[in-house]
């Protein structure tokens, strides 16, 4: 089976910890041999040149190789705009890999140039847009689903979050059409993985074809990223790789310990 590895919410820039254990992630990667990687967004911390310049430069040996597919995230969008340099600046588009056919979706906006209006865009076209795409993959592909913003409620992290609630701000809630989004991959695609939230995540939604539903927190917070194992279209557990010895912060180790496996 292909093994596909997921990471998100880098953060490059934010403190020199983040590089360290982004270098660690990428050394883990090349020894697990995983075949494709996915980074589901915020690469960057303030989405300035310099951090996107450590992306290039850590992710170099992935990167060389093409077996990298990255989305931006709304930090990206801020700063200098470097989700631009990440993306090739469609809303969706593809990225199709032997076995492996992923729908990439950005759902970064405008908006997100003010670092605190950090909530995402989804609309009526773009989900057109993510139909008319899984119409090309082929019928024995494993068929994935890739955006930053998360598609199901999640957990409240922090005050600021909590306070956005409170009076109603978007800015920590879920996508408004995530759920629309999901009835209508039902049964056509096997992933839809995503970023955002710093506490992972995994759902399987049951159907005709079992659908994954999976965060990856912020894989240099936790030092470790989720492998799928999958062939034609059959994806396994999602399986905790560490890429170091876990160094959570105080407050991320009280929402969330990554497990050894599953």
């Amino acid at each position: 089976m292909a093994r596909l590895a997921h990471l998100s919410d880098l953060h490059l820039g934010e403190r020199p910890e983040h590089a360290t254990a982004a270098r660690a992630l990428v050394s883990s990667v090349l020894e697990e041999d995983v075949d494709h990687v996915v980074v589901t967004g915020d690469v960057t911390h303030l989405g300035r040149i310099d951090e996107y310049e450590a992306w290039l430069e850590i992710f170099d040996p992935l990167l060389r190789e093409k077996r990298v597919t990255v989305v931006p995230g709304n930090h990206d969008r801020a700063g200098d705009g470097v989700a631009e340099l990440l993306s090739d600046e469609l809303r969706v588009s593809v990225d199709a890999r032997e076995g492996l056919f992923m729908v990439c979706v950005d759902s970064t906006a405008p908006h997100n140039r003010t670092p605190f209006r950090s909530h995402g865009d989804l609309c009526e076209r773009m989900l057109l847009s993510v139909e008319e795409a899984l119409e090309l993959a082929p019928r024995d592909w494993t068929r994935a689903v890739l955006l930053h913003h998360h598609v199901l409620p999640m957990p409240v992290e922090g005050v600021g979050e909590w306070f956005a609630d409170l009076v109603g701000w978007p800015h920590a809630a879920e996508l408004s059409l995530g759920r629309e989004l999901l009835r209508r991959v039902e049964g056509r695609v096997d992933l839809v993985l995503h970023g955002h939230r710093h506490t992972p995540k995994e759902q399987v939604l049951e159907g005709r074809r079992p659908l994954r539903v999976a965060n990856a927190g912020s894989s240099t917070a936790l030092g470790a990223y989720r492998v799928f194992e999958h062939s034609a279209g059959e994806v396994q557990p999602g399986v905790w790789v560490h890429a170091r010895p876990r160094q959570r912060t105080p407050l991320l180790s009280r929402w969330f310990q990554p497990p050894v496996s599953g």
